[in-house]
Parts: structure tokens; C-alpha cells; sequence
């Protein structure tokens, strides 16, 4: 991915060792994140539309179908990022094509900041106390990795698009 995103062989191990304990479970867990990610920022809703579908509220919105098809697929994203921490190169066009299609429908680059909050606020809901400083800059660091990767996605696409 990026050449000076280097994680150490034990930022590797905290990462992998703390997604196998989440990662059973993706959509429970990826509902921690979503509604954390709600309740920080509730003008995110509207990026959330299905068949022109608005939700009245972050409830109605968590329990529909397709948003659980869209946990599903954020937490395939982490999966993918977790078991390719040799060669996070590999998943560069496909983190930059997500952040194009972000952009298309209007999200700014600055809301990746509350959903890594929500991130680290979902690992922390559920490893608890395993859930130590060492982990949290880990996933940090593995998270603005894919950031970046992503906003590579808004920097391709011409000025006024």
C-alpha cells in the first residue's frame, strides 16, 4: 500500500489475534460500529439510502435489510486489510475504486475520521480489557493506511466532479 506504513510483527499479531475475536460475529460487531458512528455523527444517515428509501432515524436504518448487507460488506473490507498485513499493497486499486465510489455518492474524506473512531470504539466495546494502547495504535495505523488507499479514490477523479 503505502511504503511508510510498516507494521512491526507484534502490531500484526495484536491486529490478528483481536479480529479473530471479533470477527466471528461481523454483523453484531459491525452494528456496534455503525450506531457509534450514528450517534457521532447523525448527518451520516442520509448517505444510507436503499431503492430511494430515506430513514426517518440511525434505528430504522440499522435494522434494514439492506444496511445489514452493507455491515456485511464493511467488515469483508477489515477482513481483507487483516489477512493481507504482509501485502497491503495488494489491496491498493480496490481500497481507491471504494473511496471513488464514496465520493460518487457524496461522502467527504473527512468522515473516515468518525467512522475510525467508530472502528476503535467497536474493538473496544468488544475485547474489553484486551482492548490495550498497544492494539489501538495498531488498528490506527492499519486503519489510516486504508484511509489513504481510499482517498487516493477522490484525488484520481478531475476537480468540479
Amino acid at each position: 500500500m503505502e511504503s511508510g506504513m510498516v507494521l512491526s510483527g507484534g502490531q500484526r499479531a495484536l491486529i490478528r489475534e483481536s479480529w479473530r475475536r471479533v470477527s466471528g460475529s461481523p454483523v453484531q460487531h459491525g452494528l456496534v460500529l455503525f450506531t457509534r458512528l450514528f450517534d457521532l455523527d447523525p448527518d451520516l444517515l442520509p448517505f444510507f439510502q436503499y431503492n430511494c428509501k430515506q430513514f426517518a432515524s440511525p434505528q430504522e436504518c440499522l435494522s434494514a435489510p439492506e444496511f445489514l448487507d452493507h455491515i456485511r460488506k464493511v467488515m469483508l473490507v477489515i477482513d481483507a486489510a487483516v489477512s493481507h498485513l504482509e501485502n497491503l499493497s495488494c489491496l491498493e486499486e480496490y481500497l481507491c475504486n471504494l473511496g471513488k465510489k464514496h465520493q460518487a455518492i457524496g461522502v467527504k474524506v473527512e468522515s473516515f475520521s468518525t467512522v475510525g473512531e467508530s472502528l476503535l470504539y467497536m474493538l473496544e466495546k468488544c475485547l474489553g480489557t484486551a482492548f490495550s494502547p498497544d492494539v489501538r495504535e495498531a488498528w490506527s495505523k492499519l486503519y489510516g493506511a486504508v484511509v489513504k488507499a481510499m482517498q487516493r479514490g477522490w484525488e484520481t477523479l478531475p476537480e468540479g466532479d
